[in-house]
């Protein structure tokens, strides 16, 4: 998972870098290409029986909120400093808190409405609305969050039916499909040398890092890799100040603290009620 997370870091320093000379949807669409290589591949050696599902709108859909939430990030990252992204991301845990209890009827106590009502402060610390600090294109990756979050409940939904392979393909295919009816208008194509290479490389790392994420979440519950997700802060960090000569100020770190101490006493409690239901008889 740290390996991945890691990549999906260098994926978007790409995209970041790239924004100056193709359009979002061109850097979405090969950042798609190299998942949807490794899927028609493992079409080729296992056959469609893994595109077998009880709920194949589900999985279309999730193809959809997945492009959806893709393209929005890389928008707004033309504009926004890579970590202060980042940070900003890290409120989908209590979006999926909210729309679990919303639409799965999940029961969340007080303590999580708690944990959901801070963390929302701190990402209003790191966004700091109506003082002109951060890009507004900061919206868009609280959308796009929200759009990520939407497709972690899709994910739970599913978990019961489909094979993680099943919905891995589906979103793959899915979002891919969708991305690529708008290609057309905006593709341009890459004239330097160095422009190849990047969009080749973030196409590769971003199949890579997904096949490492896909691994973990196979080996370990998620609710056990999801602190994980936090260091993503780090790379961002790193990569930020080595590529751009940016760093988060003062208010950002204040902020990202805030919700990495609440985001990780909420997946501390949800591990708590995954154990006392596993110990009942």
């Amino acid at each position: 998972m740290v390996g991945g997370l890691f990549l999906f870091s260098a994926v978007d320093t790409h995209a970041k870098f790239l924004t100056d000379s193709f359009h979002p949807i061109q850097i979405t669409w090969s950042r798609q290409f190299g998942l949807l290589v490794g899927i028609l591949f493992w079409l080729m050696l296992r056959g469609t029986s893994i595109l077998k599902t009880q709920h194949p709108y589900l999985q279309i859909g999730r193809g959809v909120l997945a492009a959806g939430s893709a393209t929005l990030f890389i928008m707004a990252i033309a504009f926004v400093p890579l970590a202060d992204a980042i940070a900003i991301t890290f409120v989908t845990p209590f979006m999926v808190t909210v729309l679990g209890a919303l639409i799965l009827k999940e029961e969340v106590g007080i303590r999580r409405w708690a944990a959901v009502f801070i963390g929302f402060l701190g990402t209003l610390v790191v966004i700091r609305p109506g003082m002109g600090v951060i890009h507004p294109a900061a919206v868009l990756v609280l959308v796009a969050a929200l759009l990520f979050a939407l497709r972690q409940i899709l994910s739970r939904k599913l978990s019961g039916t489909d094979k993680t392979i099943t919905t891995v393909a589906y979103t793959a295919l899915a979002a891919s499909a969708l991305l690529t009816f708008p290609l057309p208008f905006v593709w341009r194509t890459p004239e330097l040398g160095f422009e190849i290479i990047l969009l080749v490389s973030m196409t590769i790392l971003a199949g890579v890092a997904e096949i490492m994420v896909i691994k973990s979440l196979e080996l370990a519950q998620a609710v056990v890799l999801a602190p994980v997700h936090y260091s993503l802060l780090i790379w961002a960090t790193f990569y930020g100040w080595m590529v751009f000569d940016q760093l988060p100020d003062f208010w950002t770190w204040t902020g990202a603290a805030i919700i990495v101490g609440t985001g990780v006493y909420t997946l501390h409690r949800e591990r708590l009620i995954m154990k006392r239901k596993n110990a009942l008889p």
